[in-house]
């Protein structure tokens, strides 16, 4: 069993102790510090977006609260909005019925005094014949014809006698 890979060789262990501190030096200071340095920048571009990931969540909760507000404003705003308008119908529905009834009570009224007119012309009308009809029978019976002056003033006294009996 003399094989000499199996025998300590001091000479071989000291080079493969320094072969292994050169090398731990040389990762050191070419691998490990730039990987350390990369994991750290990594580590700060995580954070950083942990916390702009922090912001926008606290942001976002606050635009929903001013959104939960503005909307319940809005129905609120709405509501007011909508009665309002209920409100101004409701008063102008009622200003066009008083409107339109004073309206038929000023032709009722209108037609009313029409009518009166119209009847007084027609009584008046009816008068004159009736006085011209009254002065031709006289005259007939009379056998005589009546002046202009005595056929107004027998005109007048019978419009007067009616008048007086019509009161």
């Amino acid at each position: 069993m003399d094989n000499p890979l199996v025998q300590p060789d001091p000479g071989l262990f000291i080079w493969t102790i320094v072969v292994f501190l050169v090398l731990v030096f040389l990762l050191r200071k070419f691998a490990w510090g730039p990987l350390m340095a990369a994991l750290d920048r990594r580590n700060a571009v995580i954070a950083g977006a942990v916390d702009d990931a922090r912001k926008a969540k606290e942001e976002l909760e606050g635009v929903r609260r001013d959104a939960a507000q503005v909307l319940a404003q809005a129905r609120v705003e709405g509501q007011t909005i909508v009665s309002l308008a209920r409100a101004d119908a409701e008063q102008f529905r009622v200003a066009m019925r008083e409107k339109a009834a004073a309206e038929a009570a000023a032709l009722g009224r209108n037609a009313e005094r029409q009518i009166q007119v119209e009847t007084a012309k027609a009584l008046a009308q009816i008068r004159r014949e009736a006085v011209d009809l009254s002065v031709a029978i006289a005259s007939k019976l009379l056998h005589r014809n009546i002046s202009a002056d005595d056929n107004a003033q027998l005109v007048e006294d019978t419009i007067r006698q009616i008048e007086s009996l019509r009161n």
